[in-house]
Protein backbone atom coordinates (compact mmCIF):
# COMPACT_ATOMS: atom_id res chain seq x y z
CA UNK A 1 0.00 0.00 0.00
CA UNK A 2 1.55 3.30 -1.18
CA UNK A 3 1.74 6.37 1.81
CA UNK A 4 -0.91 8.43 -0.03
CA UNK A 5 -3.21 5.30 -0.07
CA UNK A 6 -2.75 4.87 3.45
CA UNK A 7 -2.83 8.37 4.72
CA UNK A 8 -6.08 8.42 2.86
CA UNK A 9 -7.21 5.40 4.85
CA UNK A 10 -6.19 6.61 8.25
CA UNK A 11 -8.49 9.73 7.55
CA UNK A 12 -11.34 7.87 6.47
CA UNK A 13 -11.08 5.33 9.41
CA UNK A 14 -10.35 8.36 11.84
CA UNK A 15 -13.68 9.71 10.76
CA UNK A 16 -15.71 6.25 11.22
CA UNK A 17 -14.20 6.29 14.59
CA UNK A 18 -15.38 9.56 15.32
CA UNK A 19 -18.61 9.10 13.85
CA UNK A 20 -19.12 5.67 15.92
CA UNK A 21 -17.81 7.49 19.06
CA UNK A 22 -20.43 10.06 18.47
CA UNK A 23 -23.25 7.69 17.83
CA UNK A 24 -22.76 6.10 20.79
CA UNK A 25 -22.79 9.10 22.98
CA UNK A 26 -26.22 9.65 21.48
CA UNK A 27 -27.91 6.79 21.96
CA UNK A 28 -26.62 6.91 25.59
CA UNK A 29 -27.39 10.19 26.29
CA UNK A 30 -30.99 10.85 27.80
CA UNK A 31 -33.46 12.67 25.53
CA UNK A 32 -34.77 16.38 26.74
CA UNK A 33 -38.01 17.13 26.41
CA UNK A 34 -39.14 21.07 25.42
CA UNK A 35 -43.06 20.44 25.27
CA UNK A 36 -44.25 21.01 28.83
CA UNK A 37 -42.64 23.65 31.35
CA UNK A 38 -43.91 21.00 34.32
CA UNK A 39 -40.78 19.01 34.92
CA UNK A 40 -41.20 14.98 32.87
CA UNK A 41 -39.72 12.09 34.10
CA UNK A 42 -36.53 11.53 31.84
CA UNK A 43 -36.40 7.31 30.55
CA UNK A 44 -34.43 5.26 31.79
CA UNK A 45 -31.10 5.24 29.76
CA UNK A 46 -30.90 1.79 27.53
CA UNK A 47 -27.65 0.00 28.06
CA UNK A 48 -26.11 -0.75 24.84
CA UNK A 49 -26.13 -4.73 24.04
CA UNK A 50 -23.63 -6.34 22.12
CA UNK A 51 -24.29 -8.49 19.34
CA UNK A 52 -22.82 -12.34 19.10
CA UNK A 53 -20.92 -12.79 15.75
CA UNK A 54 -21.54 -16.88 15.06
CA UNK A 55 -20.08 -19.21 12.65
CA UNK A 56 -21.79 -22.66 11.85
CA UNK A 57 -20.75 -26.06 10.53
CA UNK A 58 -22.94 -28.93 9.89
CA UNK A 59 -22.38 -32.94 10.46
CA UNK A 60 -24.38 -33.29 6.97
CA UNK A 61 -21.29 -31.03 5.49
CA UNK A 62 -24.17 -28.34 4.26
CA UNK A 63 -22.38 -25.64 6.44
CA UNK A 64 -18.76 -25.55 6.57
CA UNK A 65 -17.94 -22.81 9.13
CA UNK A 66 -20.43 -20.54 7.41
CA UNK A 67 -21.10 -16.84 9.55
CA UNK A 68 -24.55 -16.66 10.33
CA UNK A 69 -26.24 -13.50 10.81
CA UNK A 70 -25.30 -11.35 14.39
CA UNK A 71 -27.71 -12.55 17.41
CA UNK A 72 -28.69 -9.71 19.23
CA UNK A 73 -28.00 -9.54 23.31
CA UNK A 74 -30.73 -8.59 25.44
CA UNK A 75 -30.31 -7.91 29.35
CA UNK A 76 -30.62 -10.54 31.48
CA UNK A 77 -34.28 -11.11 32.56
CA UNK A 78 -33.72 -13.02 35.69
CA UNK A 79 -34.48 -16.45 34.06
CA UNK A 80 -31.85 -19.43 34.33
CA UNK A 81 -30.06 -19.55 31.36
CA UNK A 82 -28.72 -23.04 29.48
CA UNK A 83 -25.19 -22.04 29.75
CA UNK A 84 -23.78 -19.68 32.42
CA UNK A 85 -20.73 -17.88 31.53
CA UNK A 86 -18.81 -16.55 34.41
CA UNK A 87 -15.53 -14.40 32.98
CA UNK A 88 -14.09 -14.00 36.44
CA UNK A 89 -13.41 -17.81 37.06
CA UNK A 90 -10.18 -18.52 34.89
CA UNK A 91 -8.74 -22.05 34.21
CA UNK A 92 -5.62 -22.92 31.98
CA UNK A 93 -4.44 -20.03 29.49
CA UNK A 94 -4.12 -21.75 25.72
CA UNK A 95 -1.01 -22.06 23.72
CA UNK A 96 -3.05 -23.39 20.53
CA UNK A 97 -3.78 -25.23 17.84
CA UNK A 98 -2.61 -27.23 14.84
CA UNK A 99 -0.97 -30.79 13.43
CA UNK A 100 1.56 -32.86 12.67
CA UNK A 101 3.95 -31.99 10.06
CA UNK A 102 5.34 -35.54 9.52
CA UNK A 103 7.20 -36.82 6.33
CA UNK A 104 4.31 -37.60 4.54
CA UNK A 105 2.71 -34.21 4.82
CA UNK A 106 5.87 -32.22 4.17
CA UNK A 107 6.49 -34.62 1.18
CA UNK A 108 2.75 -34.03 -0.42
CA UNK A 109 3.06 -30.12 0.15
CA UNK A 110 6.69 -30.12 -1.86
CA UNK A 111 5.94 -32.56 -4.77
CA UNK A 112 2.36 -32.49 -5.33
CA UNK A 113 1.17 -28.87 -5.50
CA UNK A 114 3.05 -26.12 -7.29
CA UNK A 115 4.60 -23.54 -5.38
CA UNK A 116 1.88 -21.22 -5.99
CA UNK A 117 -0.60 -24.23 -4.50
CA UNK A 118 2.21 -24.51 -1.20
CA UNK A 119 1.64 -21.51 -0.68
CA UNK A 120 -1.56 -20.59 -1.02
CA UNK A 121 -2.52 -23.25 1.54
CA UNK A 122 -0.18 -22.79 4.17
CA UNK A 123 -1.65 -18.89 3.76
CA UNK A 124 -5.22 -20.54 4.68
CA UNK A 125 -3.42 -22.73 7.45
CA UNK A 126 -1.14 -20.91 9.66
CA UNK A 127 -2.36 -17.13 8.21
CA UNK A 128 -4.47 -14.89 10.43
CA UNK A 129 -8.37 -15.40 10.35
CA UNK A 130 -9.96 -15.97 8.05
CA UNK A 131 -7.10 -18.62 7.81
CA UNK A 132 -6.77 -21.50 10.18
CA UNK A 133 -4.12 -19.26 12.19
CA UNK A 134 -2.39 -22.97 13.27
CA UNK A 135 0.16 -21.93 16.10
CA UNK A 136 1.05 -25.57 16.91
CA UNK A 137 3.14 -28.08 15.14
CA UNK A 138 4.41 -31.58 15.98
CA UNK A 139 7.98 -33.17 14.46
CA UNK A 140 9.12 -36.80 14.21
CA UNK A 141 12.50 -36.82 15.17
CA UNK A 142 13.61 -39.79 12.66
CA UNK A 143 10.84 -41.71 10.83
CA UNK A 144 7.32 -42.12 11.97
CA UNK A 145 4.56 -45.32 10.05
CA UNK A 146 3.93 -41.76 7.86
CA UNK A 147 7.50 -41.56 6.22
CA UNK A 148 8.52 -43.38 3.26
CA UNK A 149 11.29 -45.29 4.59
CA UNK A 150 12.70 -46.03 8.08
CA UNK A 151 15.85 -43.88 9.97
CA UNK A 152 17.13 -41.68 12.11
CA UNK A 153 19.25 -39.01 12.35
CA UNK A 154 22.60 -41.47 13.42
CA UNK A 155 22.46 -44.56 10.79
CA UNK A 156 25.30 -46.70 10.83
CA UNK A 157 26.42 -49.73 9.73
CA UNK A 158 25.35 -52.35 12.03
CA UNK A 159 27.39 -53.83 14.37
CA UNK A 160 29.05 -50.22 14.81
CA UNK A 161 28.37 -47.60 17.22
CA UNK A 162 28.46 -44.10 17.44
CA UNK A 163 28.18 -42.64 21.34
CA UNK A 164 29.59 -39.53 20.36
CA UNK A 165 27.47 -38.89 17.42
CA UNK A 166 29.65 -38.48 15.00
CA UNK A 167 27.47 -39.51 11.93
CA UNK A 168 24.38 -37.33 13.05
CA UNK A 169 22.92 -35.96 10.74
CA UNK A 170 19.88 -34.18 9.02
CA UNK A 171 20.39 -35.25 5.70
CA UNK A 172 16.43 -36.85 5.54
CA UNK A 173 15.08 -33.75 6.65
CA UNK A 174 16.69 -31.09 4.39
CA UNK A 175 14.55 -31.67 1.08
CA UNK A 176 10.94 -31.49 3.02
CA UNK A 177 10.71 -30.87 6.54
CA UNK A 178 13.29 -28.48 7.76
CA UNK A 179 11.69 -25.96 4.15
CA UNK A 180 7.98 -26.44 4.81
CA UNK A 181 8.80 -25.64 8.38
CA UNK A 182 10.61 -22.15 7.57
CA UNK A 183 7.76 -21.37 5.26
CA UNK A 184 5.25 -22.23 8.37
CA UNK A 185 7.24 -20.15 10.62
CA UNK A 186 7.52 -17.20 8.01
CA UNK A 187 3.46 -17.16 8.17
CA UNK A 188 3.44 -17.63 12.47
CA UNK A 189 6.63 -16.56 13.67
CA UNK A 190 5.20 -17.35 16.94
CA UNK A 191 4.49 -21.46 15.93
CA UNK A 192 5.34 -23.77 19.12
CA UNK A 193 6.90 -26.90 18.05
CA UNK A 194 6.57 -30.39 20.02
CA UNK A 195 8.96 -33.34 18.60
CA UNK A 196 9.28 -36.89 19.67
CA UNK A 197 11.03 -39.36 18.31
CA UNK A 198 9.48 -43.01 17.21
CA UNK A 199 12.61 -44.98 18.23
CA UNK A 200 16.59 -44.38 19.46
CA UNK A 201 19.25 -45.02 16.51
CA UNK A 202 19.27 -49.10 16.13
CA UNK A 203 22.86 -49.39 17.87
CA UNK A 204 21.25 -48.10 20.85
CA UNK A 205 18.72 -50.75 21.12
CA UNK A 206 18.21 -54.37 22.76
CA UNK A 207 17.51 -55.74 19.19
CA UNK A 208 19.90 -54.11 16.77
CA UNK A 209 17.06 -52.99 14.67
CA UNK A 210 14.48 -49.86 14.42
CA UNK A 211 11.20 -51.83 15.25
CA UNK A 212 11.46 -53.58 18.22
CA UNK A 213 13.88 -53.81 21.09
CA UNK A 214 14.57 -50.97 23.83
CA UNK A 215 17.14 -48.57 24.61
CA UNK A 216 19.93 -49.93 26.41
CA UNK A 217 20.87 -48.55 29.75
CA UNK A 218 24.22 -47.78 28.71
CA UNK A 219 23.25 -45.71 26.31
CA UNK A 220 20.71 -43.04 27.73
CA UNK A 221 22.87 -40.18 28.46
CA UNK A 222 24.08 -40.57 24.62
CA UNK A 223 20.22 -40.39 23.74
CA UNK A 224 19.57 -37.49 25.61
CA UNK A 225 22.60 -36.24 23.96
CA UNK A 226 20.90 -37.39 20.84
CA UNK A 227 18.08 -34.99 21.48
CA UNK A 228 19.87 -32.14 22.68
CA UNK A 229 21.87 -32.74 19.05
CA UNK A 230 18.04 -32.76 17.20
CA UNK A 231 17.17 -29.05 18.91
CA UNK A 232 20.85 -27.58 18.23
CA UNK A 233 20.71 -28.54 14.46
CA UNK A 234 17.03 -27.53 14.27
CA UNK A 235 17.92 -24.22 15.68
CA UNK A 236 20.72 -23.72 13.32
CA UNK A 237 17.50 -23.50 10.25
CA UNK A 238 15.27 -21.48 12.24
CA UNK A 239 13.29 -23.80 13.97
CA UNK A 240 13.20 -23.13 17.68
CA UNK A 241 11.71 -26.69 19.56
CA UNK A 242 8.86 -25.39 21.99
CA UNK A 243 8.74 -29.10 23.54
CA UNK A 244 10.42 -32.33 23.31
CA UNK A 245 8.73 -36.06 24.42
CA UNK A 246 11.04 -38.88 25.03
CA UNK A 247 9.07 -41.73 22.83
CA UNK A 248 6.09 -41.41 20.84
CA UNK A 249 3.79 -44.25 22.33
CA UNK A 250 5.86 -45.49 25.32
CA UNK A 251 3.87 -48.32 25.83
CA UNK A 252 3.27 -49.91 22.31
CA UNK A 253 5.63 -51.89 20.35
CA UNK A 254 4.70 -51.61 17.06
CA UNK A 255 5.46 -54.60 14.61
CA UNK A 256 5.34 -52.37 11.24
CA UNK A 257 7.24 -49.29 12.07
CA UNK A 258 9.29 -47.98 14.38
CA UNK A 259 9.01 -47.60 17.98
CA UNK A 260 10.76 -48.08 21.11
CA UNK A 261 8.91 -49.41 24.38
CA UNK A 262 10.11 -47.27 27.62
CA UNK A 263 8.08 -47.50 31.13
CA UNK A 264 8.13 -44.93 33.77
CA UNK A 265 11.08 -45.78 35.07
CA UNK A 266 13.18 -45.36 32.69
CA UNK A 267 12.20 -42.27 31.63
CA UNK A 268 12.41 -41.20 35.04
CA UNK A 269 15.58 -42.00 34.83
CA UNK A 270 16.82 -40.35 31.84
CA UNK A 271 15.07 -37.24 32.43
CA UNK A 272 16.33 -36.97 36.34
CA UNK A 273 19.65 -37.94 35.67
CA UNK A 274 20.54 -36.77 31.71
CA UNK A 275 17.92 -34.97 29.57
CA UNK A 276 16.56 -32.58 32.18
CA UNK A 277 19.98 -31.17 34.05
CA UNK A 278 21.07 -30.98 30.84
CA UNK A 279 18.39 -28.59 28.84
CA UNK A 280 17.56 -26.26 32.20
CA UNK A 281 21.00 -25.20 31.43
CA UNK A 282 20.52 -24.16 27.89
CA UNK A 283 18.81 -21.08 27.29
CA UNK A 284 16.06 -20.55 25.51
CA UNK A 285 14.81 -23.57 27.35
CA UNK A 286 12.89 -26.09 25.68
CA UNK A 287 10.51 -28.18 27.85
CA UNK A 288 10.20 -31.81 28.73
CA UNK A 289 6.61 -33.20 28.39
CA UNK A 290 6.04 -37.04 29.90
CA UNK A 291 4.00 -40.17 28.46
CA UNK A 292 3.06 -39.02 24.96
CA UNK A 293 0.44 -41.87 24.88
CA UNK A 294 -3.12 -42.86 25.71
CA UNK A 295 -5.49 -41.64 28.23
CA UNK A 296 -5.95 -44.89 29.31
CA UNK A 297 -2.61 -45.01 31.21
CA UNK A 298 -2.90 -42.14 33.63
CA UNK A 299 -0.97 -44.32 36.30
CA UNK A 300 2.48 -43.74 33.83
CA UNK A 301 3.38 -39.80 34.22
CA UNK A 302 1.76 -40.13 37.47
CA UNK A 303 4.64 -42.75 37.80
CA UNK A 304 7.05 -40.57 36.54
CA UNK A 305 5.55 -36.99 38.02
CA UNK A 306 5.85 -38.86 41.55
CA UNK A 307 9.61 -38.16 42.25
CA UNK A 308 10.38 -34.51 43.06
CA UNK A 309 14.00 -34.70 41.96
CA UNK A 310 12.48 -35.70 38.05
CA UNK A 311 9.44 -33.57 38.65
CA UNK A 312 10.80 -30.58 38.96
CA UNK A 313 12.38 -30.93 35.17
CA UNK A 314 8.99 -31.87 33.61
CA UNK A 315 6.93 -29.14 32.55
CA UNK A 316 3.70 -31.11 31.52
CA UNK A 317 2.33 -34.12 30.29
CA UNK A 318 1.23 -35.15 26.03
CA UNK A 319 -1.63 -37.07 25.90
CA UNK A 320 -3.04 -39.46 22.65
CA UNK A 321 -6.82 -39.61 22.17
CA UNK A 322 -6.80 -43.94 20.86
CA UNK A 323 -7.66 -45.49 24.37
CA UNK A 324 -9.11 -44.20 27.35
CA UNK A 325 -10.78 -40.97 28.84
CA UNK A 326 -10.12 -37.42 28.47
CA UNK A 327 -10.63 -37.38 32.45
CA UNK A 328 -7.07 -38.96 32.91
CA UNK A 329 -6.20 -35.20 32.25
CA UNK A 330 -7.96 -34.43 34.80
CA UNK A 331 -6.86 -36.70 37.40
CA UNK A 332 -3.21 -35.86 36.52
CA UNK A 333 -3.76 -32.16 36.79
CA UNK A 334 -5.58 -32.80 40.37
CA UNK A 335 -2.54 -34.58 41.54
CA UNK A 336 0.04 -32.11 39.80
CA UNK A 337 -1.41 -28.95 39.35
CA UNK A 338 1.71 -26.89 38.37
CA UNK A 339 1.99 -29.25 35.29
CA UNK A 340 0.71 -28.54 32.13
CA UNK A 341 -1.72 -30.57 29.92
CA UNK A 342 -1.50 -31.15 25.76
CA UNK A 343 -2.96 -33.32 23.45
CA UNK A 344 -0.60 -34.58 21.08
CA UNK A 345 -2.23 -36.58 18.69
CA UNK A 346 -5.19 -37.69 17.10
CA UNK A 347 -6.28 -38.90 13.68
CA UNK A 348 -9.34 -39.44 12.30
CA UNK A 349 -9.64 -42.53 9.29
CA UNK A 350 -12.05 -43.80 7.11
CA UNK A 351 -12.87 -46.67 9.60
CA UNK A 352 -16.30 -47.84 10.03
CA UNK A 353 -17.10 -45.60 12.82
CA UNK A 354 -16.60 -42.94 10.58
CA UNK A 355 -19.03 -43.51 8.31
CA UNK A 356 -21.21 -40.14 9.35
CA UNK A 357 -18.30 -38.33 9.34
CA UNK A 358 -16.20 -36.78 12.28
CA UNK A 359 -16.98 -33.37 12.52
CA UNK A 360 -18.97 -33.78 15.87
CA UNK A 361 -16.78 -36.39 17.53
CA UNK A 362 -13.55 -34.28 17.15
CA UNK A 363 -15.21 -31.30 18.20
CA UNK A 364 -16.73 -32.55 21.39
CA UNK A 365 -14.29 -35.07 22.38
CA UNK A 366 -10.79 -34.08 21.33
CA UNK A 367 -11.38 -30.15 21.69
CA UNK A 368 -14.12 -29.11 24.22
CA UNK A 369 -13.72 -31.72 26.71
CA UNK A 370 -10.15 -31.97 26.28
CA UNK A 371 -9.84 -28.32 26.70
CA UNK A 372 -12.37 -28.62 29.84
CA UNK A 373 -9.92 -31.55 30.82
CA UNK A 374 -7.06 -28.76 30.82
CA UNK A 375 -5.65 -29.09 27.76
CA UNK A 376 -3.44 -25.72 26.96
CA UNK A 377 -2.94 -27.17 23.08
CA UNK A 378 -4.34 -29.80 20.62
CA UNK A 379 -2.69 -31.17 17.90
CA UNK A 380 -3.83 -33.20 15.39
CA UNK A 381 -1.87 -36.30 13.67
CA UNK A 382 -1.10 -35.45 9.70
CA UNK A 383 -1.73 -32.54 8.74
CA UNK A 384 -2.08 -33.89 4.60
CA UNK A 385 -2.34 -37.21 3.60
CA UNK A 386 -3.75 -38.23 -0.23
CA UNK A 387 -6.18 -39.85 -1.13
CA UNK A 388 -4.75 -43.53 -0.64
CA UNK A 389 -4.45 -41.96 3.46
CA UNK A 390 -0.50 -41.99 2.81
CA UNK A 391 2.38 -41.88 2.00
CA UNK A 392 3.56 -44.35 4.60
CA UNK A 393 5.42 -47.27 5.36
CA UNK A 394 3.39 -49.47 7.83
CA UNK A 395 1.17 -48.73 10.47
CA UNK A 396 -2.27 -46.86 9.89
CA UNK A 397 -3.54 -47.56 6.38
CA UNK A 398 -6.95 -45.44 6.80
CA UNK A 399 -5.66 -42.47 8.80
CA UNK A 400 -6.51 -39.06 7.71
CA UNK A 401 -5.00 -35.63 7.57
CA UNK A 402 -6.89 -32.37 8.55
CA UNK A 403 -6.40 -31.64 4.47
CA UNK A 404 -6.48 -34.57 1.58
CA UNK A 405 -4.01 -33.94 -1.50
CA UNK A 406 -4.97 -35.77 -4.53
CA UNK A 407 -1.65 -36.93 -5.67
CA UNK A 408 -2.53 -36.63 -9.09
CA UNK A 409 -4.21 -33.26 -9.28
CA UNK A 410 -3.10 -31.16 -6.21
CA UNK A 411 -6.78 -30.93 -4.83
CA UNK A 412 -7.01 -30.11 -1.66
CA UNK A 413 -9.68 -31.37 0.21
CA UNK A 414 -10.55 -30.20 3.67
CA UNK A 415 -12.35 -32.63 5.68
CA UNK A 416 -14.03 -32.68 8.77
CA UNK A 417 -11.14 -32.22 11.75
CA UNK A 418 -10.33 -28.96 9.72
CA UNK A 419 -13.39 -27.82 10.05
CA UNK A 420 -13.37 -29.04 13.97
CA UNK A 421 -10.11 -27.12 14.88
CA UNK A 422 -10.90 -24.12 12.72
CA UNK A 423 -14.08 -23.12 15.16
CA UNK A 424 -11.32 -23.03 17.80
CA UNK A 425 -7.81 -21.75 15.87
CA UNK A 426 -9.53 -19.28 13.97
CA UNK A 427 -11.04 -17.34 17.21
CA UNK A 428 -9.20 -18.82 20.31
CA UNK A 429 -5.91 -16.28 20.54
CA UNK A 430 -2.50 -18.08 21.92
CA UNK A 431 -2.69 -16.81 25.44
CA UNK A 432 -6.67 -16.57 25.84
CA UNK A 433 -7.84 -18.59 29.08
CA UNK A 434 -10.55 -20.90 29.40
CA UNK A 435 -12.96 -19.26 31.84
CA UNK A 436 -16.08 -21.24 33.62
CA UNK A 437 -19.31 -22.25 32.08
CA UNK A 438 -21.51 -24.95 33.22
CA UNK A 439 -21.29 -28.67 31.77
CA UNK A 440 -24.43 -28.91 29.48
CA UNK A 441 -23.32 -32.44 27.77
CA UNK A 442 -24.90 -34.72 30.11
CA UNK A 443 -28.23 -32.59 30.59
CA UNK A 444 -28.46 -31.00 26.99
CA UNK A 445 -26.48 -33.19 24.94
CA UNK A 446 -24.66 -29.88 24.17
CA UNK A 447 -21.17 -29.49 25.10
CA UNK A 448 -19.67 -26.23 25.37
CA UNK A 449 -16.47 -24.24 26.47
CA UNK A 450 -15.69 -20.52 26.53
CA UNK A 451 -12.72 -18.57 26.55
CA UNK A 452 -11.94 -14.52 27.18
CA UNK A 453 -9.37 -13.53 24.71
CA UNK A 454 -6.33 -11.52 26.21
CA UNK A 455 -5.84 -8.52 24.11
CA UNK A 456 -9.72 -7.46 22.54
CA UNK A 457 -11.33 -8.75 25.27
CA UNK A 458 -13.70 -10.82 23.26
CA UNK A 459 -15.41 -13.95 25.03
CA UNK A 460 -15.75 -17.35 22.97
CA UNK A 461 -17.93 -20.04 23.15
CA UNK A 462 -18.04 -23.09 21.31
CA UNK A 463 -21.30 -25.05 21.59
CA UNK A 464 -21.90 -28.84 19.92
CA UNK A 465 -25.33 -30.30 19.49
CA UNK A 466 -25.14 -34.02 19.25
CA UNK A 467 -28.46 -34.83 18.93
CA UNK A 468 -30.63 -35.71 15.80
CA UNK A 469 -33.06 -32.37 16.27
CA UNK A 470 -32.17 -28.56 16.92
CA UNK A 471 -31.99 -27.07 20.21
CA UNK A 472 -32.92 -23.82 21.37
CA UNK A 473 -29.80 -22.81 23.53
CA UNK A 474 -30.03 -19.59 26.31
CA UNK A 475 -26.23 -18.20 26.79
CA UNK A 476 -25.78 -15.52 29.64
CA UNK A 477 -22.39 -13.74 30.67
CA UNK A 478 -22.40 -10.47 32.95
CA UNK A 479 -25.85 -8.70 32.67
CA UNK A 480 -26.44 -9.95 29.03
CA UNK A 481 -27.74 -12.99 27.32
CA UNK A 482 -28.81 -14.43 23.83
CA UNK A 483 -31.24 -17.25 22.48
CA UNK A 484 -29.95 -19.49 19.81
CA UNK A 485 -31.29 -22.40 18.03
CA UNK A 486 -28.56 -24.69 17.28
CA UNK A 487 -29.30 -27.19 14.07
CA UNK A 488 -29.49 -30.72 14.63
CA UNK A 489 -25.91 -32.15 14.67
CA UNK A 490 -24.32 -29.13 14.58
CA UNK A 491 -20.95 -26.91 15.76
CA UNK A 492 -21.13 -23.34 16.66
CA UNK A 493 -18.87 -20.76 17.32
CA UNK A 494 -19.86 -17.52 19.18
CA UNK A 495 -18.22 -14.04 19.64
CA UNK A 496 -18.40 -11.04 21.31
CA UNK A 497 -17.42 -8.33 22.93
CA UNK A 498 -18.67 -7.29 26.04
CA UNK A 499 -17.33 -3.84 25.81
CA UNK A 500 -19.01 -2.39 22.77
CA UNK A 501 -17.35 1.00 22.49
CA UNK A 502 -14.14 -0.55 23.07
CA UNK A 503 -14.83 -3.35 20.05
CA UNK A 504 -15.92 -0.72 17.81
CA UNK A 505 -12.19 1.54 18.49
CA UNK A 506 -10.05 -1.56 18.48
CA UNK A 507 -12.05 -2.67 15.46
CA UNK A 508 -10.96 0.51 13.55
CA UNK A 509 -7.59 0.42 15.00
CA UNK A 510 -6.68 -2.81 13.63
CA UNK A 511 -8.10 -1.89 10.29
CA UNK A 512 -5.38 1.28 10.45
CA UNK A 513 -2.83 -1.69 11.08
CA UNK A 514 -0.45 -2.81 8.29
CA UNK A 515 -2.01 -4.85 5.78
CA UNK A 516 -1.94 -8.86 6.09
CA UNK A 517 -2.36 -11.11 3.22
CA UNK A 518 -5.10 -11.65 2.60
CA UNK A 519 -6.16 -15.86 3.12
CA UNK A 520 -8.56 -17.99 0.74
CA UNK A 521 -11.87 -17.59 0.53
CA UNK A 522 -14.24 -20.05 -0.05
Amino acid sequence: MDEARFASHRVIAGALLLLVVLSITVLVAPQARQSSPAKVAKPAVQPIMPSVDVWLSTADRRLKLSPQDAVAMKARDGTTADITIDAEVAYQSMTGFGAAMTDASAWLLRHRLNPRQRHALMRELYGPPPGLDFNMMRLTIGASDFSRHFYTLDDIPFGETDPDLKQFNLAENLPEVIPTVQEALALQPGLLIVASPWSAPAWMKSEGNLIGGQLLEQYESVYADYLIRYLDAYRHFGIPIFALTLQNEPHFSPMTYPGMPMDAATRARIIGQYLGPKLAARTPRTRILDWDHNWSHPEEPLGVLSNPDVARYVDGVAWHCYEGSQHAQGTVHRAHPDKDAYITECSGGDWALSMNGELLWFTRNLLVTGTRQWARGVIYWNLALDEDHGPHFGGCAVCKGVVTIDSQTGEVTRNDEYYALAHFSRFVAPGAVRIKSNDTDASMGIANVAFANPVDGSIVLVAVNIKTEAQQLTVAQGRSQFAYTLPAESVATFVWHPDVLGTWIRRVQRWLGPERAPPRVE
